[in-house]
């Protein structure tokens, strides 16, 4: 799948020229030019990575780190500053970046680090999926609400993997039973809403925030 990169930079050429490049490479690119917009596309637009100006109008690409960070979204981050002391790369760091870039910079290292960030970022969601404080390990089979660890059946796993893994998109009751219990499955369809109804029960076991959302007529969606 072609990766979809989120530019955040108030400088039009500089965004449109990093836009033209990322383009170039084959990337699905969205481009924002202040941080209210840039945050905004960041939470609906669920980039697989983020290329982000520190000093900006409004919020600060700093403060845009900390806010995505403090609600536990992963996506990478690059962020990109004229500032270079290290007490400057430490506070672009501490505030949650994966990487940095003092301008001028050379398009060829950007588009490297790009593609470092986002194989690091492929590799880690193999094993490790979150969304919010909701936390799941595929290889452990360990699922966590904040530090809350969840015992779930085998079945219950593989729905909430399912949806862990596609956040924010509604899927189908037609799509959750083929992936889920597979095209073949000949039982009661409403299986589904008994197994909704199990994980809303553990998920929110001690008054947690509902995160399996019921689209009428369609199917179900992870989101807050």
């Amino acid at each position: 799948m072609t990766a979809h990169i989120l530019v955040i930079e108030d400088e039009v050429k500089l965004a449109q020229f990093i836009e033209l490049e990322l383009k170039y490479e084959g990337y699905e690119v969205t481009v924002a030019n202040d941080g209210l917009a840039g945050l905004t596309a960041a939470r609906e637009g669920s980039p697989d990575l983020i290329v982000l100006d520190w000093m900006m109008p409004g919020i600060s690409g700093v403060e845009i780190c900390r806010r995505l960070r403090d609600t536990g979204d992963k996506v990478p981050i690059i962020l990109l500053t004229a500032k270079d002391e290290v007490s400057d790369r430490v506070a672009g760091l501490d505030s949650g970046a994966d990487d940095y870039m003092v301008k001028p910079f050379s398009v060829e290292e950007l588009l490297a680090r790009v593609r470092a960030s986002l194989r690091r970022s492929q590799e880690q969601d193999s094993e490790s999926l979150q969304f919010g404080d909701l936390k799941l390990n595929r290889s452990s089979r360990e699922v966590y609400r904040g530090q809350r660890a969840i015992e779930l059946t085998a079945k219950e796993f593989d729905l909430l993997e399912y949806l862990i893994a596609h956040p924010k998109q509604v899927l189908t009751r037609d799509q959750i039973l083929d992936r889920v219990w597979g095209y073949d499955f000949m039982g009661d369809s409403n299986i589904i809403e008994v197994y909704v109804r199990y994980l809303r029960l553990k998920l929110e076991a001690e008054g947690e925030s509902r995160l399996i959302q019921t689209v009428r007529g369609v199917g179900y969606v992870l989101r807050d």
